[in-house]
């Protein structure tokens, strides 16, 4: 095998392997302050000015993973909460990997007559939730 085309496919393979490193890494990085997606039953405490609560039930558990969590952990008495997302440094991880934020965002544009304070109201269950991402539980 010629230099040049050696060298070229080393290149190559390196790139790839480093594109590869770049998706992969930023999900296992736990640097940062914990997140959490947080479902919290409104009990009338949030209300919905002109507008309706989101049916999860046409929602996708695939979609929304820490927002499907938070909901399928809480009850009617009590708030149920997804697991923990670390922010990362710099914002790096959020370029790369699926957030908490990029879910509140989506249902906030979705679903805007849904939308409460900082979260949107969610009903599960015959229960209305507020949903929102909460650094402290």
């Amino acid at each position: 095998m010629r230099p040049v085309t050696r060298n070229t496919l080393l290149g190559i393979i390196a790139v790839v392997v480093l594109l590869l490193a770049l998706g992969a890494l930023p999900g296992l990085l736990k640097s940062g302050d914990p997140y959490y997606t947080v479902a919290t039953p409104t009990d009338g405490e949030y209300s919905v000015d002109n507008g309706t609560a989101i049916n999860w039930s046409s929602q996708s558990e695939r979609r929304f993973p820490y927002t499907s969590a938070a909901l399928t952990d809480a009850s009617p008495s009590a708030p149920g909460q997804s697991e923990p997302y670390w922010r990362g440094p710099l914002g790096f991880k959020g370029a790369f990997t699926h957030s908490p934020f990029d879910e509140r965002d989506a249902l906030s544009q979705q679903y805007d007559g849904a939308v409460a304070d900082d979260g949107v109201v969610v009903r599960h269950n015959g229960t209305f939730y507020h949903v929102a991402v909460r650094q402290d539980v």
